[in-house]
Protein backbone atom coordinates (compact mmCIF):
# COMPACT_ATOMS: atom_id res chain seq x y z
CA UNK A 1 0.00 0.00 0.00
CA UNK A 2 1.08 3.46 -0.75
CA UNK A 3 0.13 6.22 1.64
CA UNK A 4 -0.35 9.71 -0.16
CA UNK A 5 -0.16 12.87 1.81
CA UNK A 6 -1.28 16.46 0.46
CA UNK A 7 -0.65 19.96 1.65
CA UNK A 8 -1.44 23.35 0.40
CA UNK A 9 -4.47 24.39 -1.04
CA UNK A 10 -7.05 27.03 0.77
CA UNK A 11 -7.53 30.61 -1.06
CA UNK A 12 -6.11 32.84 -3.81
CA UNK A 13 -6.88 35.59 -5.73
CA UNK A 14 -7.13 35.89 -9.20
CA UNK A 15 -3.41 36.19 -10.86
CA UNK A 16 -2.03 34.56 -7.58
CA UNK A 17 -0.08 31.53 -6.82
CA UNK A 18 -0.55 28.43 -4.45
CA UNK A 19 1.17 25.24 -4.28
CA UNK A 20 0.49 21.83 -3.45
CA UNK A 21 2.87 19.38 -2.49
CA UNK A 22 2.07 15.50 -2.63
CA UNK A 23 4.37 12.86 -0.29
CA UNK A 24 4.36 9.30 -0.47
CA UNK A 25 4.95 6.41 1.79
CA UNK A 26 4.55 2.92 2.54
CA UNK A 27 5.03 0.18 -0.28
CA UNK A 28 6.80 3.23 -2.90
CA UNK A 29 9.07 0.94 -4.79
CA UNK A 30 7.93 0.90 -8.27
CA UNK A 31 6.45 3.84 -8.46
CA UNK A 32 6.47 5.06 -12.00
CA UNK A 33 3.75 7.90 -12.58
CA UNK A 34 2.79 10.99 -10.09
CA UNK A 35 0.39 13.34 -10.96
CA UNK A 36 -2.23 15.71 -10.30
CA UNK A 37 -5.76 15.80 -10.90
CA UNK A 38 -8.65 18.03 -9.61
CA UNK A 39 -12.02 17.67 -10.10
CA UNK A 40 -15.15 20.70 -9.82
CA UNK A 41 -18.56 19.27 -8.47
CA UNK A 42 -20.79 17.22 -10.93
CA UNK A 43 -17.81 16.62 -13.47
CA UNK A 44 -15.37 14.15 -14.29
CA UNK A 45 -12.15 14.09 -12.84
CA UNK A 46 -9.51 15.79 -14.83
CA UNK A 47 -5.76 15.50 -15.45
CA UNK A 48 -3.86 18.95 -14.89
CA UNK A 49 -0.10 17.28 -14.91
CA UNK A 50 1.83 14.37 -14.73
CA UNK A 51 5.17 13.06 -14.42
CA UNK A 52 6.63 9.30 -15.29
CA UNK A 53 9.87 8.12 -14.08
CA UNK A 54 12.28 9.48 -16.81
CA UNK A 55 10.12 11.35 -18.31
CA UNK A 56 8.62 14.87 -19.59
CA UNK A 57 6.08 16.59 -17.35
CA UNK A 58 2.38 16.75 -18.85
CA UNK A 59 -0.28 19.39 -19.08
CA UNK A 60 -3.46 19.87 -19.79
CA UNK A 61 -3.78 22.34 -22.06
CA UNK A 62 -6.05 25.26 -19.93
CA UNK A 63 -2.57 25.22 -17.20
CA UNK A 64 0.38 24.97 -19.94
CA UNK A 65 2.84 28.13 -19.10
CA UNK A 66 0.75 28.35 -15.41
CA UNK A 67 0.93 24.96 -13.58
CA UNK A 68 4.71 23.56 -13.02
CA UNK A 69 4.97 20.02 -11.57
CA UNK A 70 7.91 18.97 -9.70
CA UNK A 71 8.63 15.47 -8.87
CA UNK A 72 11.64 14.94 -6.47
CA UNK A 73 12.68 11.34 -6.95
CA UNK A 74 14.52 10.78 -3.12
CA UNK A 75 12.32 12.48 -1.39
CA UNK A 76 9.34 10.63 -3.30
CA UNK A 77 7.16 13.84 -3.44
CA UNK A 78 5.84 15.75 -5.99
CA UNK A 79 4.58 19.26 -5.98
CA UNK A 80 2.52 21.84 -8.34
CA UNK A 81 3.40 24.74 -8.31
CA UNK A 82 0.30 26.92 -9.79
CA UNK A 83 0.66 30.36 -10.80
CA UNK A 84 -1.36 33.17 -12.50
CA UNK A 85 -4.72 31.83 -11.23
CA UNK A 86 -7.63 31.84 -12.90
CA UNK A 87 -11.73 31.18 -10.90
CA UNK A 88 -11.79 28.36 -13.22
CA UNK A 89 -9.11 26.85 -11.36
CA UNK A 90 -11.36 26.75 -8.47
CA UNK A 91 -11.50 22.40 -7.73
CA UNK A 92 -10.77 19.77 -5.64
CA UNK A 93 -7.56 18.85 -6.37
CA UNK A 94 -5.98 14.86 -5.66
CA UNK A 95 -2.51 13.77 -5.89
CA UNK A 96 -1.76 10.17 -7.98
CA UNK A 97 0.57 7.19 -7.73
CA UNK A 98 0.94 4.58 -10.34
CA UNK A 99 3.33 1.43 -9.33
CA UNK A 100 4.28 -1.04 -11.53
CA UNK A 101 5.89 -4.38 -10.91
CA UNK A 102 6.54 -7.43 -12.52
CA UNK A 103 8.39 -9.36 -15.20
CA UNK A 104 8.30 -7.03 -18.11
CA UNK A 105 6.22 -9.62 -20.14
CA UNK A 106 3.48 -9.15 -17.70
CA UNK A 107 3.70 -5.78 -15.84
CA UNK A 108 0.94 -5.27 -13.37
CA UNK A 109 -0.11 -2.07 -11.67
CA UNK A 110 -2.09 -0.23 -8.65
CA UNK A 111 -3.24 2.93 -8.43
CA UNK A 112 -3.51 5.53 -5.54
CA UNK A 113 -5.43 8.90 -4.66
CA UNK A 114 -4.69 11.48 -1.82
CA UNK A 115 -7.33 12.77 0.13
CA UNK A 116 -7.85 16.13 -1.76
CA UNK A 117 -7.08 19.75 -0.93
CA UNK A 118 -9.21 22.34 -2.09
CA UNK A 119 -7.89 25.14 -4.15
CA UNK A 120 -10.58 28.45 -4.42
CA UNK A 121 -9.47 31.20 -6.52
CA UNK A 122 -11.71 34.13 -6.08
CA UNK A 123 -11.88 37.70 -5.44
Amino acid sequence: QVQLVESGGGLAQPGGSLRLSCAASGSIRGISTMAWYRQIPGEERELVASMSSGGTPTYTDSVKGRFIIFRDYAKTTVDLQMNSLKPEDTAVYYCYVKKTWGPVERQYEATYWGQGTQVTVSS
